[in-house]
């Protein structure tokens, strides 16, 4: 069976990539690993965390992934916008995954923060999901 972690990373990206929102703004540029001279801006999967939170009887996990919005535009409101269009794209989403149900999807937090170099923001949103085994 797929992990439950790399179905739901597979089905955030899959979403990511073909939000008309997301595309909009970042063009094709949605990745999990950047490639060395990418462009601005663009967007990219972060960190997870996968735990237990299943019952006795029955198996499911909690996930806490991490989407990334970077940008050089010059101030804060590329990697918002381009967070908003995350949001839309991911808050509440309905997601098929691989051998596993996706019970919710909801944004925990996001954090803006311009970078040491003062000419590149990011956008950290956090997002919660509950997932169980088919």
């Amino acid at each position: 069976m797929t992990p439950a972690s790399w179905a739901l990373q597979q089905a955030v990206f899959a979403v990511l990539a073909t939000s008309a929102a997301v595309r909009a703004l970042a063009g094709e540029r949605v990745f999990d690993a950047v490639p060395r001279g990418a462009a601005f801006p663009y967007v990219v999967l972060g960190d997870a965390v996968e735990t237990a939170a299943g019952t006795a009887t029955d198996d499911a996990s909690e996930h806490r992934l991490v989407v990334r919005a970077w940008s050089r535009a010059g101030g804060h409101r590329e990697s918002k916008l381009l967070a908003r269009a995350i949001c839309e794209a991911l808050d509440g989403a309905v997601l098929d995954l691989d051998g596993h149900t996706l019970i919710d999807l909801r944004l925990r937090e996001a954090e803006y923060v311009r970078e040491h170099d003062g000419a590149t923001f990011r956008a950290a949103l956090t997002f919660r999901a509950i997932t169980e085994p088919n």
